[in-house]
Order: structure tokens, then sequence, then C-alpha cells
């Protein structure tokens, strides 16, 4: 499978009465693209602003951050069984606007949602104060169940980024990069003599709003399956989950997932990248027995000599990460697992709710209970009524004067379990 990304770079975002990409800089019709999201019975209002690099503005609390991609070779179209056919996807051409995201806001269902600066000290900790944002802020109408409106406020993100993406549907790429993963058979004749490496991407489900969703279907439905790596490229893989905003996937880090990314850059030079696993992380013990055993038994039958398995989430979660590890070890294939760490304020409490001595080879996104300090922020977009009370927040998080003390794992992406962000930690 072979897929074209050809990226299309966003140096800035601005109103204007079309939207269109010109010189660097994305036009957006805000009525237009209000009024597409309008459509949805579920919402009462919908409102849309921009926040660039460097403003002065917070944004919270952030639901979903995704990036506006458009098939425009192949077969299927981006976010399918979605907001397209179910077709399988992840071959062709795909552009993408490249530095801008499509963010989602508002009051939110449930506390476990983030923030945003785009500038300041909080700003280093995520990857979307380097981006220009358009930013929705969604109100649901009253009475809507929390299901209905998590999903209202999922969709509106989709189609705003699908929207936006058309703009650059007939445009020539800035540049161009290539992905291409060969069938089983194939691949193993080509490179004889490399280790054989496959990827273990492990999908919140818990339930309860912590949702990830394949080819529109709830991940807490599947058992244990292999994809092809470009398949994610073209938002196979979305989030729909409300679990704390460090180490959260939004559909932004499935469709850029640096694993991927990074095998890909070794694959036919150090290392045969086979293919990817999916696998869940349900809150039942015999789900997690299920899943591990048909991870490890996947990873045996590609005859794979090593597997990275990467973590969403924490807590329950840790259980499903030690038994897929323990479990893989245990066919005779070497692991390495990505993970975060929840190790108190001082760092000296155990990182992980599991272990095992099979986990020896581990790269950490970082210590989420570390405590930040946010000054204030000219802007706010969305509200900072849930500061208190989102996860990594406590009573008194949010002073008088706007300035916000909080652990990092309140911060979108700060401690990513891919790895899309500037923290980690070594051991000597």
């Amino acid at each position: 499978m072979r897929l074209e990304l050809g990226y299309v770079h966003i140096k800035d975002v601005q109103f204007g009465s079309e939207t269109k990409v010109e010189n660097g800089v994305l036009y957006v019709n805000k009525e237009e693209l209000i009024s597409i999201i309008s459509e949805d019975e579920h919402l009462a209002s919908v409102d849309v602003d921009i926040a660039r690099p460097g403003e002065s503005v917070r944004i919270t609390p952030v639901k979903d951050v995704i990036e506006p991609r458009v098939k425009v070779e192949g077969p299927g179209g981006v976010f399918p069984g979605i907001l397209s056919k179910v077709d399988v996807v992840g071959s062709g051409k795909t552009n993408v606007l490249k530095g801008c995201t499509v963010m989602t806001t508002g009051k939110i269902v449930g506390f476990q949602e983030g923030i945003v600066d785009m500038t300041g000290p909080g700003a280093e900790y995520t990857p979307f104060s380097k981006t220009n944002n358009v930013v929705l802020i969604c109100e649901p109408v009253e009475g809507l169940k929390q299901h209905d409106h998590e999903r209202a406020v999922r969709l509106a993100g989709f189609k705003a980024a699908a929207y936006l993406a058309e703009a650059a549907k007939t445009l020539t790429p800035d540049t161009v990069e290539v992905f291409e993963s060969l069938p089983l058979q194939e691949s193993i004749k080509k490179y004889p003599d490399l280790p054989k490496v496959g990827y273990v991407l492990m999908l919140q489900t818990q339930g309860l709003l912590h949702d990830t969703y394949v080819y529109g279907v709830d991940a807490k439905q599947i058992v244990p399956t292999i994809i092809y790596p470009t398949e994610v490229m073209d938002g196979a893989i979305v989030s729909g989950n409300c679990v704390s905003a460090c180490d959260k996937n939004t559909t932004y880090h499935q469709m850029n997932n640096p694993v991927i990314h990074d095998l890909f850059k070794e694959h036919g030079k150090t290392i045969n990248f086979v293919g990817v696993i999916i696998t869940n992380e349900n809150v039942y013990l015999a789900d997690k027995e299920r899943s591990s055993n048909w991870t490890a038994k996947l990873a045996e039958y590609l005859g794979l000599d090593g597997v990275i398995i990467s973590q969403e989430g924490f807590g329950n979660p840790d259980t499903d990460l030690i038994m897929n590890c323990k479990k893989i070890e245990a066919k005779g294939i070497k692991t390495v697992i990505i993970t975060d760490e929840y190790a108190g304020r001082d760092g000296a409490s155990q990182s992980l709710a599991d272990a095992d001595k099979a986990a020896d080879a581990v790269v950490t996104g970082g210590n989420a209970n570390e405590i930040i300090k946010l000054p204030p922020m000219d802007k706010v977009i969305g509200t900072l009524k849930y500061i208190d009370t989102i996860a990594g927040g406590f009573d008194g998080s949010l002073a008088e004067d706007g300035s916000i003390t909080v652990e990092i794992q309140a911060i979108t992406g700060a401690t990513n379990e891919m790895g899309y962000n500037k923290m980690s930690a070594r051991s000597f």
C-alpha cells in the first residue's frame, strides 16, 4: 500500500469572504463554516475563532484536535465510516493543510479536558502552540445527554476539518512525503536480512466517554487486528475520548503518529517495518486477557523479531500495557514500551499502576504530576469555569488574576505516549 502525503504549508489563518489557500495563508469563510456545523440539531450555538502561535491566547477546555486532510487520488475518503464511506483507505494521494488544526472546545462533557496556551511556559508543553488553530466553540441544546453531546462535538470537528481541507484538494503541494508498505511475504523477500519489527498501537476504550473509533466502529467492540500503517494517516482511527489531556491521543496525534513515521524512516535500512497491530484497553479483566492474548498471537503469527508498544491513558490501561509486553516477550519477541508516569509531584512514587520484569525497555513521556504555573492570557477561547475540576487541576488552581496552577496533565499533549512531545527521562 502506497500513500503520498502532499503538504500544503500554512503560515497563517485569517477570516475572509472565501475559504481558500493563497500564499501560505488559509482564508476561512466564518459564516459558511458556522452554517455547516450548525446543521446539527444537537448544537444550540456555534462560533469560530482563530489562535496563532505567539498570541496571548488560552484555549480551554480543548476536546479534540484534528488536522485537515483531503483525498486527492485513491479509494475512500478521510475519516472513513464517519464522514466517508467505509472503504479501505491509506493509498493514493492525500493533501494536508500542514501547520493548521481544527480544535473543538466549549461546555464539554466530563472534566478531563485540556488547556492549550499559545505563548508562555505552558506553550512549551503542547505541540499545538506551534500550529495555526481554527477553534470551534460548540454549545449543546438544553438537556442533551452526555454521549450525544460528545458525538455532536466530535463530528463538528471532523466536518470543519473536511470543509477546510477541500481548499487544498486542487493545489500543488509544497512538499510530498511517500510511505509504502508491501504485503508481508513480499516485504520479507525484499529485506530478508533485516529484523522484522511491528508496532502495537493501544487505543483508549474504557467507555464512559473514553473511546476511540476505527473506521467508525467503537474500538471496545473489536478484537486486535492488523492494519497497514498508512491507514491511520487517512483518518481510519479517530479520538472520541475525554481522558486526561496530557496523554490522550487526539485525532491529530493518530494521523501524525510519530512512532509510525520514525519506523518508516528506518524501514529498509535498519529494520523491516512489517505493520501495525491495533488493540484496545477495555476495563473488564476478560477483555484484557482476550486482547493481550490476541495481540501476542498476532505478533507471533507475523514472525516479528521486535515490537514497539504505545499506551494511551494511565491507571487502568497500565495493566493492558504490561500484559501486552509480558505476553509478547514470552513469545521470544523483544519489546519496547512507550508510556508516561504518574509518579507524584515529587517524582518519588511508583510510576505505573502495574509492572513486570519483562518490561525492561521503557520510553517515558514524562511525569504528569509535575506542577506548573501558567500566567494569565489576554484572551480566553472557551471558558475557565472548569479549571479547578479538570484532571490536573484542584481547588484554587484558578487565581483571581487569571493565572493557573496545575499539574501538567491538564495541558493537551504534554506527556503524549506516542512521543509527540519534548519531554522524556534517562536513567544512568
